[in-house]
């Protein structure tokens, strides 16, 4: 009886001596963690540089550069993410124009994101049905019509030629090269093109669907080209 009384007293003084250690642990965590502002040691840090910034702001000397500025041009032959390579097209080379083409091919969601920027940069002048008589004509602001798409001439009128209108500007019309990137003119041609050919136009080609067509005219052509297989000779 005397050696279960003893055994179960230090079981009791164990666990206490446990508990009372893990109290002192846990507070002298709770210390570490606030210790009202009175640390001398501050600790280690991890990565300094990712919390003090050693960079640059932009438009601030930098002695790490001959002309002492931060801001950078883009290295020479380098493209920015998401962006096109510059077109080769000249201001004025009207030869150039007529030939200049993309290898865009646009989806639904796109060619309705060209006519939305139609709308905002060219439907003012051109009008809302792209018919030239947009709400600058109307009231009497412009002497003369602006291009109404619909026309046979500008159903006619190459991509390319409508792209360097875009890029440089024609007549009254200035360029709005500077609030629409390449791929967004192309666009905006793409969105003109699909409504002339619902208006009387040549067939829509700008299409994602035309692409997979022409993909498969060009696969069915490859495959007529191929010289047909010699016929097997029947064994008797």
């Amino acid at each position: 009886m005397k050696e279960n009384n003893s055994k179960d007293l230090k079981d009791i003084m164990n666990k206490t001596r446990s508990i009372l250690l893990a109290g002192l642990l846990a507070g002298m965590g709770l210390m570490s963690c606030n210790s009202g502002n009175i640390r001398r040691n501050p600790g280690k840090i991890y990565a300094p540089d990712m919390t003090y910034s050693r960079a640059y702001d932009a438009y601030t000397s930098n002695p790490n550069f001959a002309d002492g500025q931060t801001s950078r041009v883009p290295v020479t032959g380098t493209v920015a993410v998401g962006h096109d390579l510059p077109d080769h097209l000249i201001e004025g080379d009207t030869s150039a124009y007529k030939t200049f083409n993309t290898a865009y091919h646009f989806d639904e969601a796109e060619l309705k994101e060209g006519g939305r920027l139609y709308m905002i940069y060219c439907g003012i002048c051109h009008g809302g049905e792209l018919d030239g008589n947009g709400p600058l004509y109307a009231s009497g602001k412009f002497p003369a019509m602006p291009a109404n798409f619909k026309d046979a001439k500008y159903q006619a009128m190459p991509v390319g030629t409508m792209y360097a209108a875009i890029k440089y500007g024609k007549n009254l019309m200035g360029s709005y090269a500077s609030q629409l990137d390449i791929k967004q003119r192309w666009q905006v041609i793409a969105y003109i093109k699909k409504v002339q050919s619902e208006n009387g136009g040549a067939p829509f080609m700008m299409g994602k669907t035309a692409e997979a067509a022409t993909a498969v005219a060009t696969t069915k052509d490859s495959a007529s080209a191929q010289p047909a297989a010699p016929a097997e000779t029947a064994h008797h």
